[in-house]
C-alpha cells in the first residue's frame, strides 16, 4: 500500500521535489504533470488501445481456454495440462523473437490483431489453469443427469457446465484482463505508435538525460486506477469465486 500512496503523491510534486534529499514531505501540490503527461502524449488513443487489446485478448482467451480446461478436467490430461503450464513458466521474451519473425511475414506488426495474438501467450494459459479447478469441483452427476435426458455435449457444456462455474468465468476474466492491461514488453516491440499501449506511456518519461519523476509517477497513477478502480467494484465477486475454485466438491 506503500509504494501505491507514495506514487499518488510523488505524481503531485514538482521534479525538484521529487529529487530531494531528504523526501520532501510539505509542498506545493501542482496537476502540472497530468496535464503534461495528457496533452504530451497521444494518452487517450493508448487508452483506447489498452482496453481494446485486453478486451479482445480476455475474450479469445475466454472462448478458447475454456473448452480445453474442461477437456483437461474431465479426461484427467495432466501432460497437456503441464505443457500448458510449463508455457506459462517461460519468459515472455522467449517468445518475442519468434512472434516478431512470423508476424513480420504476415504483416501483423504494428495492428491490433498482432498484438492481441501476442497477448494470448499470457492470457490463455492463465484462464486454462484457473478454469481447470472449477471444472473438477462440478460433480460428473450433473452430467450424467443430462445425459440421460438426451442432451449433448455441447448442450451439457453450456447449459449445465458454465452456469455452474460462472464464479470462475467473472475471476479469470478479470485477472486475464489485469494482465492483458499491464503487458508492457509486447506492446513496446509489436506495436507502432497508432497501437501502442498505455504501460508504453510511462517509458517514454525515462531517457539517458535523467527520469522525470513527476511525469513517470503522474502516467503510472493514470494506468493503475482504471484496474485499481475494477478491482474495488468486483472485488466481492472476485474473493468468492477464486475461493469456490479451490474447494473441492
Amino acid at each position: 500500500m506503500f509504494p501505491l500512496l507514495w506514487m499518488v503523491i510523488s505524481s503531485f510534486k514538482t521534479q525538484a521535489d521529487n529529487m530531494s534529499v531528504p523526501p520532501v514531505i510539505i509542498f506545493q501540490p501542482t496537476v502540472q504533470n497530468y496535464i503534461n503527461v495528457i496533452s504530451d502524449n497521444p494518452f487517450l488513443q493508448y487508452t483506447f488501445n489498452s482496453f481494446y487489446v485486453a478486451i479482445f485478448a480476455t475474450g479469445l482467451a475466454l472462448v478458447f481456454g475454456l473448452p480445453v480446461a474442461y477437456y483437461i478436467a474431465r479426461f484427467k490430461c495432466k501432460k497437456l495440462a503441464i505443457a500448458i503450464l510449463l508455457s506459462r513458466m517461460m519468459p515472455g521474451i522467449s517468445y518475442l523473437v519468434p512472434w516478431f519473425i512470423l508476424f513480420s511475414r504476415l504483416r501483423l506488426v504494428g495492428t491490433y490483431t498482432g498484438l492481441i495474438f501476442t497477448h494470448l501467450t499470457v492470457t490463455l494459459p492463465l484462464v486454462i489453469w484457473i478454469m481447470i479447478g472449477f471444472f473438477e469441483d462440478i460433480p460428473k452427476s450433473y452430467e450424467e443427469a443430462a445425459f440421460l435426458d438426451g442432451a449433448s455435449d455441447l448442450t451439457c457444456f453450456f447449459r449445465i457446465m458454465l452456469p455452474l462455474v460462472k464464479p470462475g468465468l467473472v475471476s479469470s476474466g478479470i485477472l486475464t484482463f489485469i494482465q492483458s492491461w499491464n503487458t508492457f514488453m509486447y506492446s513496446v516491440v509489436m506495436a507502432n505508435h497508432n497501437t501502442q499501449t498505455l504501460p508504453v506511456a510511462v517509458f517514454n518519461f525515462l531517457s539517458y538525460g535523467g527520469i522525470d519523476w513527476g511525469g513517470l509517477t503522474a502516467a503510472a497513477t493514470l494506468i493503475t486506477l482504471p484496474v485499481l478502480v475494477l478491482a474495488l467494484l468486483i472485488q466481492r465477486h472476485l474473493v468468492s469465486g477464486l475461493t469456490f475454485g479451490g474447494i473441492k466438491g
